[in-house]
């Protein structure tokens, strides 16, 4: 022998991913391994995607039902709009948003990772509270003129 040792084993740069020498000489990374898991989890995701969806779909029916069924306020002609289509708008994000987050979750289950936390309820939250905001404050310049 020579005395050269061989170069050192690179060590995984997440839990459950390999790194070896790619095709192209980089370092090449493997996925992590996935199961099935549990029948009982991966429902349990489903119906958490079909809540928010609902929820969505509240969303942009209350949305169209405020711009198109409710009278006009007095003095604030544009009041149906600014309060209907922020709700619009947040159900059909919070429609894209849950399956977004199914996958994800879906992921986290298969590889046995921690679960991703979820951004829906801060934006619903927030853009509830705003739109509520909003609507007092039309209902009060609608009161005075």
């Amino acid at each position: 022998m020579s005395g050269s040792s061989p170069p050192p084993r690179e060590e995984p740069s997440e839990p459950g991913r390999r790194i070896g020498a790619g095709a192209e000489g980089g370092p090449e990374i493997a996925e992590p391994e996935e199961t099935e898991p549990d029948a009982r989890f991966t429902l349990a995701n489903q119906r958490t995607f079909l809540a928010w969806n609902r929820t969505a779909l509240a969303l942009v029916a209350a949305g169209l039902a405020i711009v198109q069924l409710l009278k006009p306020f007095a003095g604030v002609p544009w009041g149906r709009h600014l309060i209907g289509i922020p709700l619009i708008v947040l159900g059909a994000g919070t429609a894209a948003e849950s399956y977004r987050e199914w996958m994800r979750t879906q992921t986290a289950l298969r590889r046995s990772d921690p679960l991703p936390r979820s951004v829906l309820p801060l934006v619903l939250a927030a853009t509830i509270t705003l739109v509520a905001v909003l609507a007092a404050m039309v209902l009060l310049i609608s009161v005075t003129r």
